[in-house]
């Protein structure tokens, strides 16, 4: 059997994050585990802005969750760059991030401190979603706060210009949540949005 490899980019803890999509939960696919903080225990300790231990083309799909938005602005080209780069041909990444738009509809409302949505971390308010969750975003732990953010035009966009082929996504109201598949090559429609379906289908997680 042919294993593929999804690299998992911003993985966190394996005792505190949700981990992959049931998609990659199988026999045909191995899990790579990148983060910059070595508390996580990843297979390799990098940025999203370096991950130069990981050879060019080597993996099938990149999956970076709730991890785009540490990056300060000028900084996520780089980061999709690399995604570029250690993708295979034909791979693909899977980008979530917190949905800008809808904790503004919220913080119009003056409910800034409302609860939003309950996570695997706790309760997430408007704003934990701009400024980052306030369980983890302390002095002490600097790779939890948000430097940037983005809504799902912003986002689609951002990876087109960055070079991906085709790109497509979705927001996820009841989570606050941008989920976002980008392929390397051109892809049909259709091939689009079978991928799209087996993976953007299944619940948003942070």
């Amino acid at each position: 059997m042919n294993i593929r490899t999804v690299l998992n980019v911003g993985c966190g803890h394996p005792d505190h994050s949700a981990g992959l999509p049931s998609y990659f939960k199988n026999e045909g696919w191995r899990e790579l585990r990148l983060d910059i903080d070595p508390w996580n225990n990843p297979d390799v300790i990098g940025s999203m802005l370096d991950m130069s231990a990981v050879p060019d083309g080597s993996v099938a799909a990149v999956y970076s969750s709730h991890s785009i938005e540490h990056l300060y602005a000028n900084e996520v080209a780089v980061a999709l760059k690399e995604f570029l780069r250690v993708l295979s041909p034909d791979g693909f990444a899977i980008v979530s991030c917190p949905d800008l738009q809808a904790a503004a509809e919220l913080i119009a409302k003056d409910k800034l401190l409302d609860v939003a949505y309950e996570s695997p971390g706790g309760t997430v308010t408007p704003f934990d979603l701009v400024f980052g969750h306030r369980a983890y975003a302390v002095r002490d732990n600097p790779f939890q706060s948000h430097h940037s953010g983005f809504t799902l035009k912003i986002l689609t966009t951002t990876l087109r210009q960055a070079g991906f082929g085709t790109v497509g996504g979705l927001r996820r109201l009841q989570r606050y949540d941008l989920s976002v598949i980008a392929s390397k090559s051109n892809l049909q429609e259709h091939e689009m949005r079978e991928l799209a379906e087996s993976i953007l289908s299944e619940p948003a997680t942070q």
